[in-house]
């Protein structure tokens, strides 16, 4: 910290006033006797910071492998040699972060490494990290300029580190992470700063799976995270946030457990012949027919799928998209698809143009999973084979159907073992049947565009705002 005059408007007059100032420190660093780069950071723990650039640039595996590392303040210089040589042709490119620190890309297979992972995180837990990182943070709170970042997990914060570039913070963290032995995989990254596709990068490299600012990402690093498997939260400030990817990672406090062993699949394939147009386009309630379907899915299961052959029309929603198995030959090829490519053995089913999903009908069905191969509902109406619960055992009366041309659901039904629930066991839960409400024609449309929508969409369980777009 430095002191300097500064000039400070009061009372409409510039009065002079002393104050402490962050330092810019710029650090030249030279590998194995030739210059790599000058990086604008903070004065403190170099070797942290060095070893942390080195570790998520990919430079060495191992601390090992940095054979000697010299440091000279005055002349603001670091000499370091490492095992083997630096990577030939480095495409240098300038970082978004406080400074101009350079770094280099980092090789997509590390990101599609991290996207298979099942990962589960608490509100409360992601809160009270935050909280603790604030009040670490008191360089910060007093004369502003700097930038926090912290690692953490359920139990609270674990590393913590401050510089003037927020991409400086991430890299102490992981230099301190390896001097220490400490495995920063699934564990949860907190910052003061914007999150930009350089932090959300290093944060894959390092296994972490949950990123969360005070502020707004920037769209690519949406996309990136939404890429890695990393759930991204922004503006979380006393008691709010808003989540960009993967929701279906972070459990809300009070919100009730997902149910394991199910996916959740949307049938986003139907040709909507008397609507004339996509269905699951619809605005309703300021979001699409399929984002109020995801949204609510994306509450009740750790996984979530949409079947459809044009996958680009749901980019924006951050969950696997899979395409019919049997070409247009109807809902059931949807069925097929979606528990084919389900991780989990059961899948639960419905259409993109239910946007009235309630979460207490779909955990009743799902309590019946272990009895059956296929829970299916009653309303008033009859069967309701498109807001069911499948199993795998479905699989290959399912192709015998399909392969006879039949595209009729029940047409399966009779090859496995299927459970009914009557309607007048699901008439308490939802008196007016509004879950097993679709939209098929523009009278439909109309009719609901009309009606009060507070009294048919249903209340969500949580506070999260799901962002969709």
């Amino acid at each position: 910290m430095q002191q300097q005059t500064i000039y400070q408007l009061k009372n409409g007059r510039l009065q002079q006033q002393q104050r402490q100032v962050v330092e810019e420190y710029p650090l030249r660093l030279r590998v194995n006797g030739e210059h790599l780069a000058t990086l604008i950071c903070s004065p403190h723990q170099l070797n942290f910071l060095l070893a942390g650039f080195f570790r998520l640039q990919g430079f060495v595996d191992d601390l090992n492998d940095i054979l000697s590392m010299g440091i000279c303040a005055d002349f603001g210089l670091a000499e370091v040699r490492i095992k083997g040589a630096l990577p030939p042709r480095l495409t240098p490119t300038l970082t978004s972060g406080c400074g101009t620190g350079i770094s280099y890309n980092l090789p997509k297979h590390l990101l599609d490494s991290r996207r298979a992972a099942r990962r589960s995180y608490s509100s409360e837990s992601l809160f009270l990290l935050m909280r603790q990182l604030q009040q670490r943070a008191e360089q910060y709170r007093s004369h502003g300029g700097i930038h926090s970042a912290a690692v953490g997990d359920q139990n609270g914060l674990l590393l913590y580190a401050e510089d003037i570039g927020r991409h400086n913070t991430l890299d102490r963290i992981a230099g301190e992470a390896w001097f220490k032995e400490l495995d920063l995989w699934d564990k949860m990254l907190v910052t003061s700063g914007r999150v930009s596709t350089e932090m959300v990068a290093k944060a894959a490299r390092l296994g972490i799976g949950l990123i969360a600012s005070r502020t707004s990402p920037t769209d690519r690093a949406i996309a990136l995270c939404a890429q890695a498997g990393i759930t991204l939260v922004g503006y979380l400030r006393a008691g709010s946030l808003e989540v960009f990817s993967h929701p279906q990672q972070l459990q809300v406090s009070g919100q009730p457990q997902r149910i394991r062993g199910v996916s959740g699949v949307i049938l986003a394939g139907g040709e909507s012949r008397r609507m004339g147009s996509d269905k699951s386009l619809l605005p309703i309630d300021g979001a699409r027919f399929i984002d109020h379907v995801y949204s609510r899915l994306a509450e009740l299961f750790d996984e979530v799928l949409i079947v459809t052959n044009s996958p680009e029309l749901y980019r924006e929603i951050n969950c696997r998209k899979v395409p019919d198995l049997y070409y247009a030959q109807g809902a059931l090829a949807g069925v097929h698809s979606g528990l084919k490519h389900a991780n989990n053995d059961r899948i639960f089913v419905a259409g993109c143009d239910m946007p009235f999903v309630s979460g207490e009908i779909v955990r009743h069905i799902c309590s019946f999973a272990e009895t059956a191969d296929a829970v299916i509902p009653h309303s008033r109406s009859g069967l309701e084979p498109l807001h069911a619960l499948y199993g795998k055992a479905c699989l290959t009366a399912m192709e015998e159907v399909l392969d006879t041309g039949r595209r009729r659901i029940v047409a399966f039904f009779p090859k496995v073992r299927v459970r009914e629930i009557p309607a007048a066991e699901l008439l308490p839960i939802d008196s007016r049947e509004l879950s097993f409400r679709n939209i098929n024609t523009p009278e439909d449309y109309y009719t609901l565009r009309g009606a009060d929508k507070s009294e048919l969409l249903p209340v969500s369980s949580s506070s999260l705002n799901h962002r969709l777009k």
